[in-house]
């Protein structure tokens, strides 16, 4: 099946203001050199610390951060050397559901006009096909009629993402990015969404880069799971195999991390593995795997030579020394 996406070598680097009237400007390395390739109707988790590059990595896939190297390739046209009319009409095709509802809505505009307004800007359809198409996916949300000349105020956090949600479908989207689409929301409401989002992907065939640090929320929704740590990806895997049999010593502290009623009650549960010390600073990577300082597997090699990104098995790990959580 031919990708919908495909992201090869992609970098973003930030330039920082000098810390000397004669230094040199230290530069941010918040995303090195990483790939993925999505298909359509599936969902693909990044996952990770704060920090670790995630939401760059996202924002750069479709240009609303400036990558600094790659290709971002989306039905075999790369995104990164579009000029802006190009671009703005791939815009269609690639939508983008925003963390906070709270912020992301106009608050001096009727939630009709706030759903129509991509339509608006790409000139899709007549006037009277827009609102058409406002009031069946309003409707398709969960949301009625009778609503649509509120303003957001007057509506839940909850219904607030459910008309981000159908904002973000009127073009008729390939692609969707959740940035932390439900963390704001409390847990009740953040099921009742990610229900409607698994019910969007397969009705509409959508294809999900799904940002969170949740992992319980990524488990429901997303199909394969990518973990990034300090701008690299260092684990890839479909949903099953990376929560079931994790290899990377990282993605095995983040999954005992989290917190697991039943996993508690079993019984042979096994204290989470606990990961000490913090992340390197991205302005000064280390030379080698940027976890070996964290990780109870380092070696030398580790130190010195950063593991490739390798497939063994159904997952692709970078690790020298990948395997289970047993080999600890």
């Amino acid at each position: 099946m031919t990708n919908l996406l495909d992201v090869r070598d992609l970098s973003v680097q930030f330039t920082l203001p000098k810390q000397g009237f004669f230094g040199p400007r230290p530069v941010l390395e918040a995303v090195r050199k990483i790939s993925f390739s999505m298909q359509r109707g599936r969902a693909l988790g990044i996952v990770g610390e704060s920090g670790s590059g995630k939401t760059t990595a996202a924002m750069a896939t479709i240009r609303l951060t400036e990558a600094s190297g790659g290709q971002v390739l989306f039905e075999g046209e790369d995104l990164l050397t579009l000029g802006a009319e190009d671009m703005r009409m791939r815009r269609r095709d690639v939508q983008l559901i925003f963390q906070d509802p709270y912020s992301s809505l106009n608050p001096r505009a009727r939630v009709s006009d706030i759903v129509r307004e991509p339509m608006d800007l790409l000139q899709i359809g007549t006037m009277a096909e827009r609102r058409e198409r406002v009031v069946e996916l309003f409707t398709r949300v969960g949301l009625r009629e009778d609503q649509l000349n509120l303003f957001p105020h007057q509506f839940s956090g909850g219904q607030r993402q459910r008309i981000s949600i159908a904002r973000a479908l009127t073009t008729n989207p390939k692609l969707l990015v959740c940035d932390e689409a439900v963390s704001a929301l409390d847990v009740a409401i953040q099921a009742q969404i990610l229900n409607l989002l698994a019910e969007l992907k397969e009705e509409f065939q959508l294809a999900y880069l799904f940002i969170s640090h949740d992992l319980g929320v990524v488990r429901h929704v997303c199909d394969d799971v990518a973990v990034m740590y300090l701008g690299k990806i260092v684990e890839m895997a479909p949903r099953a195999a990376l929560f079931e049999a994790p290899q990377h010593p990282y993605t095995q502290a983040l999954i005992s991390a989290a917190p697991s009623l039943e996993r508690r009650k079993s019984r042979g549960y096994v204290r989470p593995l606990k990961v000490s010390g913090d992340p390197p600073s991205p302005i000064n990577p280390p030379k080698g795997c940027a976890f070996a300082e964290r990780c109870p597997r380092a070696q030398a090699i580790c130190r010195d030579t950063p593991p490739e990104l390798e497939q063994q098995g159904g997952t692709r790990v970078a690790c020298h020394f990948a395997g289970p959580i047993d080999n600890l």
